[in-house]
């Protein structure tokens, strides 16, 4: 779950330029309470940082696990896209696969892709 929510942070601050909660409640169909739980643990173990009523931020840890869903996510969707699955499907596998795949998978995966 937290490289979940750090991805979509590191996306919508990327995207939008801020990430707020009612935003991550929105894309992900929770309530701004979840969402605030949540925050609060990432904050404890110090990939995020926020100040209430403001923007939620990135610390470097977080902004690295966010860099390596992201890449593993790609990785899986660009397989998947390879092998004939179509772009949608392969969006919504690869956000399951990503979080329940190997390093030795993810490079046999790299060794396919040639990267």
């Amino acid at each position: 779950m937290a490289e979940d929510y750090v991805e979509l942070i590191a996306d919508l601050i990327d995207v939008t330029g801020e990430a707020r909660a009612v935003d991550l409640a929105a894309r992900l169909g929770v309530t701004n309470a979840t969402v605030n739980n949540t925050l609060n643990r990432l904050t404890r173990e110090g990939l995020v940082t926020r100040q209430r009523y403001r923007s939620i931020f990135l610390t470097e840890a977080g902004r690295r696990i966010a860099e390596v869903a992201r890449d593993r996510h790609r990785l899986i969707r660009d397989f998947l896209l390879r092998i004939g699955v179509d772009r949608e499907t392969a969006e919504i596998d690869a956000e399951c696969i990503e979080h329940h795949t190997s390093e030795k998978t993810l490079a046999a995966l790299r060794r396919f892709l040639g990267r």
